[in-house]
């Protein structure tokens, strides 16, 4: 076979890994890298840098970058260290979403990073956890109501940016000059919000997984909590509470799905009247369409649960001026079908030994431990009997019945048994 023709992967191998985290924070899914010649057809690079800073710079050099490679790019002042994420026909489509032009001054790739490049890096980057430590004492002297999140220098090591999180307006121009004085470095100064700083710092989730702000998302929607409402979400704030100490931002996933959903449930304000009485919204299952009702406004009382379909024709009825007997269709009667518990069939407990076992056992023991007079007869006359019968009557049963009957307390049974040594006695005689 002639194996000249062969697949090229603009963004090499990172890009098929899959929408997960891959190597980057805010790595974007280049759905597009298969197709040959889409890494040339733009001339805009993204690059991202440490944590959720990341930037789009122009190729003028026309240099074959795929995405994992290390560039150094144009900086103020200086230059800078960034990991190439995204080429081809996506990266417009990315500044659009970020609100950047194409007419807009756009910085530009030098080259790529050298080994010297990367010796300067690596030093700045070692020396960014002692900064930001130092840089909360200095602010602390300086009685500002601040807290410095993260530090990151650049990759020339000319400049460092400081992330810090306030509630209030700061006026931190004394600190930068302190700062400037210490590290011998060019201050910017990036406020950030609750939930940037904890996609800076990451960690886990109460879904057992990575959280979603130090993964994948990179716009940060405001949450409400209708969205708790409209999904039936009891508020509370422990639980609604992210790590951010902010609402949850995966309680905005499913609220689409749930507001559609409930459109094709009635009214809550609509009461069914039956024959029986007037039934009044009480809960509702939103996803599988059912409803419960009740007798009473304030609790539940006589509750029934209908379908939706049931609860629109009661509905109907009512507006023509009829009552149904009951809420339930009776020609549709059916018992629902009880959802396997898988918690329930994996419980740790589900070996453990009943403690009424146990006891029942003893007293069985107990009983045969302690032998009667008169037991002892009835236990040997059916081990006789248990090897006489295989050989009497093989293959009939009515004979079994004859030969076996029950014991009684009278001891028949004994009798029964030596039966065949009269009749030989008889034959004897």
């Amino acid at each position: 076979m002639n194996n000249n023709f062969k697949l090229k992967n603009g963004s090499g191998s990172l890009c098929m890994k899959g929408c997960g985290r891959q190597d980057r924070q805010l790595n974007t899914y280049d759905w597009l890298a298969d197709i040959p010649g889409n890494a040339e057809e733009q001339d805009m690079v993204e690059v991202q840098f440490k944590n959720t800073r990341k930037g789009y710079y122009r190729n003028s050099n026309h240099l074959k970058l795929e995405k994992g490679d290390t560039v150094a790019v144009e900086a103020s002042p200086g230059h800078d260290i960034g990991v190439v994420t995204l080429t081809g026909r996506l990266v417009p489509l990315q500044m659009r979403k970020a609100n950047l032009k194409h007419e807009a001054e756009i910085k530009r790739i030098y080259r790529k990073a050298k080994p010297v490049d990367m010796e300067k890096y690596n030093e700045a980057k070692a020396k960014e956890h002692d900064t930001m430590i130092r840089s909360r004492q200095i602010a602390l002297s300086l009685n500002l109501n601040m807290k410095i999140g993260d530090v990151e220098y650049q990759g020339d090591g000319n400049k460092a940016i400081f992330y810090y999180i306030a509630d209030e307006r700061v006026d931190f121009r004394q600190l930068i000059k302190v700062l400037a004085e210490t590290f011998r470095v060019r201050i910017e100064m990036k406020q950030i919000g609750a939930r940037q700083e904890a996609g800076r710092i990451g960690g886990i989730g109460p879904c057992g997984r990575e959280l979603c702000c130090a993964t994948w998302m990179t716009n940060f929607v405001s949450v409400s909590t209708g969205a708790a409402r409209y999904q039936d979400i009891s508020l509370n704030p422990q639980k609604l509470a992210g790590q951010c100490a902010k609402l949850k931002c995966c309680l905005n996933y499913e609220v689409d799905v749930y507001v559609e959903s409930q459109k094709r449930l009635p009214s809550k304000e609509i009461a069914l009247e039956t024959t029986e009485g007037t039934f009044h919204f009480f809960k509702a299952d939103i996803l599988k369409g059912l409803i419960t009702y009740s007798s009473d406004k304030n609790f539940m009382a006589n509750a029934v649960t209908i379908n939706s379909r049931r609860a629109f024709d009661i509905i109907n009825m009512n507006k023509r001026g009829e009552k149904p007997e009951s809420l339930a269709d009776e020609s549709n009667n059916h018992a629902p079908q009880k959802p396997i518990d898988l918690v329930e069939q994996e419980s740790l407990t589900r070996f453990d030994k009943r403690k009424g076992t146990n006891n029942r056992k003893k007293k069985k023991k107990t009983g045969n431990d302690s032998p009667n007079k008169e037991q002892t007869p009835k236990v040997q006359g059916d081990s006789r009997r248990a090897k006489r019968e295989p050989s009497a009557n093989k293959g009939n049963k009515n004979n079994e019945k004859r030969n076996n009957p029950p014991l009684n307390k009278q001891g028949k049974q004994q009798t029964s048994v030596n039966q065949p040594k009269k009749n030989t006695d008889e034959k004897q005689g």
